[in-house]
């Protein structure tokens, strides 16, 4: 993906996050990204894998408190991360097992984060309104993701 085809909060993302390879600095600063940049959400930020408990572990955010420990395959943050498939959900209700953090959350949508296949978390963005989320917004939140990981050292 070239720079011409990002949007230009992803390219905002790559100059905010070139030259820093903290990982904790650089959630930091996507999730404000994202809270700043997208409108109707309530909730932006990651997850982390703790391979050893096997489990999601609450990462940097923007939004009100949220669920700290989240199991492999549970919710919607746990499934889109073991089946490494981005999960859009039009009404987290409707989802069997999904975990109600913020009671106000309505659509939620969740893109797994994996570089050189080592599984690092997931990205994850919730709304107070149903259906919130379109194929659009999922295109550019896994470029946002790609750029994201573009600047992890997974060595680090």
């Amino acid at each position: 993906m070239t720079q011409k085809t990002l949007s230009l909060m992803n390219q905002q993302l790559h100059a905010l996050l070139t030259g820093e390879t903290n990982l904790v600095a650089n959630m930091a600063n996507a999730s404000a990204l994202l809270k700043s940049s997208y409108t109707d959400i309530n909730w932006a930020g990651f997850y982390l894998y703790d391979q050893p408990k096997d489990e999601l572990v609450l990462g940097p955010f923007q939004g009100n408190v949220a669920c700290m420990h989240i199991a492999n395959g549970s919710g919607v943050c746990g499934t889109a991360f073991k089946a490494q498939k981005v999960q859009r959900i039009a009404n987290v209700h409707e989802f069997a097992g999904h975990i109600a953090c913020d009671s106000a959350s309505n659509s939620e949508i969740v893109v797994p984060l994996t570089k050189d296949n080592q599984k690092i978390g997931v990205l994850d963005i919730d709304s107070p309104s149903l259906d919130r989320f379109t194929e659009e917004n999922q295109e550019e939140l896994e470029a946002f993701a790609a750029v994201f990981l573009q600047h992890v050292d997974i060595n680090a």
